[in-house]
Formats: C-alpha cells, structure tokens, sequence
C-alpha cells in the first residue's frame, strides 16, 4: 500500500518558484480551477496555492479552498505526471469546493496543462 503523505519537500514556497510558474509555465482551467505547471527538475511534484483575499475576505472561506485543494493533491499525487511545480487556483469567486470533484479536476487540468506544456517546449526547439 502507497502511503499518501503530504511532505514538506511537496511545498512550493519560493516566490521565485511561483513566479517561475506563472511566467513559464502552461496553464489549463476548469470551472473549479486553473492549473498551471512547468518541470522543476525534480523527481517527485510540488505543489502551491494561490487563494486571493481580494475574492474571499474570509480566512475561513480561503482556508477551506486550501484545505480541499491541498487533499486532492495529496490523494492524486501518485496519477499526476512527476517532476512538476503545480499551482493551483480557485477558477470562480465565493468556490465551495468538494473534494472528490476537485481531485478529478486536478488529475485532468495537470495533465492537460503539462500536455500543453510539452508542446510548447518542443516548438522552443
């Protein structure tokens, strides 16, 4: 049995990370998120979360959305492509995400969006 552990090492936390992310990297959205992804060089994914407080004024609201995207990641990281930065954020404002959905819709989006990534970097070349 895998054990579905959510380690510090999976975190991005540099703003140089994100940034990298975003400038860089492809996206793909959803009606419950945007994914955006780009390689990192690593052998295993990283995740970040980009949850406003313009959009929830609410730190409960946007703990909440944290929470569920963060389990979603956590219980799909072993059918997400390896070697990513994922950032993930909330596609609609005042989103009450539900968990089984938002795993679904991370799998799909990061595949889609590394799919797209790949094709971007191959006509670089």
């Amino acid at each position: 049995m895998t054990r579905l552990r959510f380690r510090k090492h999976q975190h991005i936390t540099s703003s140089a990370d994100f940034s990298r992310v975003f400038q860089l990297g492809s996206r793909a959205r959803s009606d419950l998120m945007i994914v955006a992804v780009r390689e990192n060089g690593l052998a295993h994914s990283r995740l970040g979360l980009s949850v406003g407080k313009r959009i929830w004024k609410s730190a409960v609201r946007r703990n909440r959305v944290r929470r569920v995207f963060r389990e979603a990641f956590r219980v799909a990281q072993h059918e997400l492509p390896s070697g990513l930065d994922i950032v993930l954020i909330p596609a609609r404002p005042r989103l009450t995400p539900d968990l089984a959905e938002a795993r679904e819709q991370l799998i799909l989006m990061t595949i889609k969006a590394h799919r797209r990534f790949e094709e971007k970097k191959e006509k670089a070349v």
